[in-house]
């Protein structure tokens, strides 16, 4: 089964200039982890959002877990996102005024699907995930989002990514902010959760050392000059 299908992908900002995506073909099937590259510029997370309907492309179709995300506007494509994707934006849009913990939470409080997902406990599964990622002090998760670091806002946001156990997972340099021993547990924890729950995992990072962690790396320019993903 494929949880993410691209064909004839272009989107540009400027309809004065070259596509910043012109991609294709892109297959993700279920289960498969696979990490992006190429160089600043090169529409990483452009892709990222075309996939997530953050942004709707001019041409082509992105189908995810068999849905039309192109075809969906407004609340109805809100409520897939906040379903079926996990994701962790370079923009980590935690909210301030809310605890680590309840901003964990917030795919469960608006996603019926991601609450029976997590658990009898989904309180417990957020603290387990904040654990993993080394923000295991129950003050942390007590106190307001404001008051982390720019790396542990980043392992947060990974947090509230991964409860409930998504369909997809989209990281967009989910380790920028993390030093190496923090981002290799980073990493281990991304792709256990991911296994355990059978979630696809697009990963887009400039780190090329993390590629060999992954089933498969994909040049984004390569996709970029039409060239297909298999």
């Amino acid at each position: 089964m494929k949880t993410i299908e691209i064909r004839s992908l272009q989107h540009s900002w400027d309809s004065a200039q070259a596509p910043v995506l012109n991609v294709s073909a892109f297959d993700l099937v279920a289960g498969e982890h696979v990490f992006v590259h190429g160089p600043s510029g090169s529409g990483k997370s452009t892709f990222l959002s075309a996939i997530a309907g953050v942004i709707k492309v001019q041409h082509g179709a992105i189908r995810v877990v068999g849905s039309d995300v192109g075809a969906m506007v407004g609340r109805k494509c809100d409520r897939f996102r906040v379903d079926h994707l996990g994701i962790i934006f370079q923009v980590f849009n935690l909210l301030p005024w809310l605890s680590v913990l309840e901003n964990t939470l917030l795919p469960c409080r608006f996603s019926a699907r991601r609450r029976e997902n997590a658990g009898p406990d989904p309180t417990a599964s957020a603290t387990r995930l904040l654990s993993s990622l080394g923000l295991d002090d129950p003050k942390i998760w007590n106190g307001p989002a404001s008051a982390l670091s720019v790396g542990q806002q980043q392992r947060v946001a990974a947090a509230r990514a991964l409860i409930g156990a998504p369909d997809v997972v989209l990281a967009d340099e989910p380790t920028s902010a993390l030093d190496e021993d923090t981002k290799e547990r980073f990493v281990d924890l991304l792709l256990h959760e991911c296994r355990a729950s059978g979630a696809s995992l697009v990963f887009v990072s400039h780190d090329r050392g993390l590629e060999n962690r992954f089933d498969r790396s994909v040049d984004l320019r390569s996709l970029n000059d039409g060239g297909s993903n298999d």
